[in-house]
């Protein structure tokens, strides 16, 4: 039972947070079908629009995917029975980890129950399974990276984000023959970029490194079958280990990574996040399956949504709203200051019915707040104008 001055203490670090304007509000939205982009605000039970979901294609109400968890729900249930441990292997999950093997041109793949726990565990695991491992890590690599990386008790270099000299001037510290990864992303979903991949696998080669990257921004986005960054720049047979997910890009839920056979059976065996953790349902499973399909034979919906973010830039340009003009497909409008963030957000809401989520710290460095915009292949003409009116108003108001 907790003691008054127990509660005191976890009161006050939640009052700290709300003083810092990094308390986090989530919103009580409901999605409805057929409704992209737009959800009811079940505070107001007005409609809104929104502009920072991570189901970037819609996938997750796509009609082939929805029939696919409808007949596997029927055929099996609602859930898995446990982990695969204890329940076994089911079958549709069999199948997913061969479809990512072969979205990937890989040996095998294996499925967790989200991309963050696939990439904590994965490194994790490698750090204690190769003797003497320095992992080399982007400066900018998400929490799963670093957590995963502390967990693995091996020796750390964090590079400058995107900064091949750094990363060079580390990798020459170290013996060619001691064992070496690199651990970076394809899209960096906090600021639009993209990662360096052709210059890491260059110096990978060089210095004798692995090199693991996380294509979790990417998949769905990029490729001729969606496979990601590294399938556009033609990279995918250069990277030994690439973990993505199935919650952004395709729609669904889930992670995994894709790579040899060996190192697959290594993980499976030691990575606790994947032996203690009751597996992925089948109805999850035939989802994430049907959407990789429909990514891979639908290539409309890429085109479609990145003619939708030239339209939120250019629309942009036209109505004075300054961006980071990225080459991906989020956009950025940076505020630079936590409570201004928070009551552009609520302004939008409020006076425009967007919904735009505040981006703060710890995800991004304090003095570097931001709205962070992710159009859709579903955004109208008329919704992209409504957002950059709508933006312009807000930020002559809330801006330093």
């Amino acid at each position: 039972m907790l003691t008054p001055t127990l509660e005191t203490f976890i009161a006050e670090s939640i009052d700290k947070l709300k003083a810092e304007s990094r308390y986090r509000y989530f919103r009580n939205l409901q999605r409805e079908e057929n409704s992209l982009p737009y959800a009811i605000d079940k505070n107001t039970q007005q409609e809104i629009t929104v502009w920072c979901s991570n189901d970037y294609l819609g996938l997750s109400q796509n009609q082939n995917v929805k029939l696919a968890m409808h007949k596997a729900i029927d055929t099996y249930g609602a859930g898995s029975g446990g982990t695969r441990n204890i329940s076994g292997s089911h079958s549709l999950i069999n199948q997913l980890e061969e479809t990512v093997a072969q979205l990937h041109n890989k040996e095998a793949g294996l499925a967790f129950t989200s991309g963050y726990v696939a990439n904590e565990s994965t490194l994790a695991v490698l750090g204690k399974i190769i003797p003497d491992l320095v992992i080399f890590s982007d400066a900018l690599n998400h929490a799963s990276i670093i957590n995963g990386i502390k967990k693995s008790d091996c020796k750390k270099e964090v590079f400058r984000h995107n900064d091949m000299a750094h990363l060079e001037s580390q990798l020459k510290n170290y013996n060619i023959d001691q064992p070496k990864i690199i651990v970076f992303e394809s899209v960096y979903s906090m600021d639009g970029d993209f990662g360096k991949v052709e210059d890491i696998v260059a110096l990978a080669k060089k210095y004798n490194a692995l090199t693991y990257i996380d294509e979790v921004h990417g998949v769905g986005i990029y490729g001729d079958n969606g496979a990601g960054l590294t399938e556009q720049w033609r990279l995918q047979n250069e990277i030994d280990i690439i973990q993505a997910n199935f919650a952004k890009g395709f729609g669904v839920f889930g992670g995994y990574i894709a790579a040899t056979k060996t190192l697959i059976d290594a993980i499976r065996s030691y990575a606790s996040g994947f032996i203690f953790t009751t597996s992925l349902p089948p109805v999850v499973c035939a989802g994430a399956i049907a959407s990789i399909n429909e990514c891979r034979k639908n290539k409309g919906l890429r085109v479609s949504l990145h003619k939708t973010v030239a339209k939120v830039k250019n629309k942009f340009d036209e109505y004075g709203v300054k961006y980071l003009d990225t080459a991906s497909h989020i956009i950025l409008v940076m505020v630079n200051n936590a409570e201004k963030c928070k009551q552009a957000t609520d302004h939008l809401l409020d006076k425009h019915q967007i919904y735009i989520q505040p981006i703060n710290y710890p995800t991004v460095p304090k003095n570097a707040e931001r709205l962070r915009i992710t159009p859709t292949p579903y955004h109208s003409d008329e919704d992209i104008e409504k957002l950059a009116a709508a933006l312009k108003d807000t930020l002559i108001q809330f801006s330093q």
